[in-house]
């Protein structure tokens, strides 16, 4: 295996979450976009709420980690909740791969997760569901703002670089 490629399967992503609605791109942290995608490089990929915000000039706006002496975070994804009601919890769900398959496993959210208006979880139910390319997910009940759509990109820059040498 050449060098290139051993770089590109560290650096190109195995799938993304695009973000659908300006309130879910607002949620993530603005150094983890790329073109609107929250890159995923590594499975199980865990997503839940950031609780360390506070609020200024009405906005909730997030409280950076401290570096030193902090141990493994919880999650890989930590997503601002703003609204009133909360639709995130701390630890809601988590990404998974085996194989050629991709699953979304909810971690027991309070508001569950909808995947193509497929209810998952909630009410501090665990439960799983086979995530296809392409698929919705919402992160808490229908009415959340919260909108990504899960791609997969495995192996397609190399495939296409392949084919073009």
């Amino acid at each position: 295996m050449s060098e290139k490629r051993l770089i590109l399967e560290k650096v190109v992503p195995v799938a993304v979450l695009k973000a659908l609605t300006s309130a879910a791109q607002q949620a993530v942290p603005q150094a983890m976009l790329i073109a609107g995608c929250i890159p995923i490089r590594n499975f199980p990929f865990r997503v839940g709420r950031e609780s360390r915000v506070k609020i200024v000039d009405g906005r909730v706006e997030r409280i950076e980690r401290e570096k030193a002496g902090i141990s493994r975070p919880t999650n890989d994804l930590y997503l601002v909740d703003d609204g009133h009601l909360l639709n995130i919890s701390r630890e809601h769900f988590q990404l998974e791969k085996d194989g050629d398959r991709y699953y979304l496993y909810d971690k027991g959210s309070a508001c569950g997760t909808l995947v193509e208006d497929r209810a998952v979880g909630g009410k501090d139910a665990d439960e799983t569901i086979e995530l296809h390319d392409g698929d919705i997910i919402t992160v808490g009940t229908s009415q959340s703002p919260y909108v990504y759509q899960f791609i997969t990109l495995d192996g397609y820059e190399l495939r296409e670089r392949q084919s073009g040498e």
